[in-house]
């Protein structure tokens, strides 16, 4: 018998995640507080729910992709949120970027209604969902992990079960550092290599080879030209702010955890402080 899914939180890369679900042959439930949202994903074959309450009522298997820490809370232990609802089997999915610290805790008060948890953050962003090429970053008991697996797949190229519950967080805490920082450097030698005349086209012909740069810093690259090029352009700078909110949020968690760990990382504080500038976004009190 098919598993039920449920997908809450249809943002950037929750959508396409959750309609690939649907067309992955799974009968989907979906919620988001979006009316708009819930809407695209009726079309696409999903079951929009009115609310939290119906999601829990009518799925086995549910992935979670909101915004922090606070919102997974709320869907999941808040007033009206899925465990106020759930019934003991249920397992859920997280795919939000939020702290080892936050999976545990609730995952501790759902095993206490018979409710399972994982957590399943990925890497390979909006595309990625859509083209089904997403690096999921699992930890949790391994019988809930591969209960979960046939639903991942539908938009996964790979799946690595980390370790126990929260390791996928903190895989995907340290894979968003690692990719921050990357842009930091790829901003920093594009721009010194513009100031000194060296064109784009001739740096990438040098630093291809060394395997400096991989195709994301490429395209990240090429993206920073657009915007110096067209420093106005309101569509650009949509995407540039919304990339820099994303990035700053996302290391403003990776900060948090390493304060729970007491060790200190100041090139994580330096890169967080710094991604409006890096992403090239056109407000003087943040560049």
């Amino acid at each position: 018998m098919a598993i039920r899914a449920g997908f809450i939180g249809l943002g950037n890369i929750g959508k396409p995640m959750a309609e690939r679900l649907t067309r992955g042959g799974f009968e989907t439930v979906v919620f988001d507080i979006r009316e708009e949202a819930r809407q695209q994903l009726s079309a696409a074959g999903a079951r929009a729910a009115a609310s939290i309450a119906e999601v829990a009522a009518n799925a086995e298997v549910i992935g979670i992709c909101v915004r922090d820490d606070e919102d997974v809370r709320a869907v999941i232990v808040g007033a009206d949120g899925l465990l106020a609802h759930a019934r003991a089997g249920l397992l859920i999915a997280l795919h939000s970027t939020i702290l080892p610290s936050t999976v545990k805790q609730v995952a501790d008060v759902a095993a206490k209604q018979g409710v399972g948890v994982i957590d399943a953050p990925m890497t390979g962003a909006a595309t990625g969902a859509e083209s089904g090429t997403l690096t999921y970053m699992v930890g949790g008991d391994a019988a809930l992990v591969e209960r979960c697996r046939p639903l991942l797949l539908t938009s996964a190229a790979k799946i690595v079960h980390c370790g126990a519950l929260g390791s996928g967080m903190v895989a995907k805490l340290c894979n968003n550092l690692i990719g921050y920082l990357s842009f930091l450097a790829t901003f920093e030698a594009t721009l010194l290599a513009r100031e000194a005349g060296l064109p784009l086209d001739a740096l990438l012909e040098v630093v291809r080879p060394n395997h400096y740069m991989n195709d994301t810093m490429l395209s990240f690259a090429r993206f920073r030209e657009m915007i110096e090029t067209q420093p106005e352009q309101a569509a650009l700078q949509e995407r540039a702010r919304s990339f820099s909110t994303l990035a700053e949020k996302d290391l403003a968690v990776t900060l948090a955890f390493a304060r729970e760990l007491g060790i200190t990382l100041p090139g994580a504080a330096l890169c967080q402080q710094l991604m409006a500038r890096v992403y090239g976004v056109r407000d003087d009190k943040r560049r």
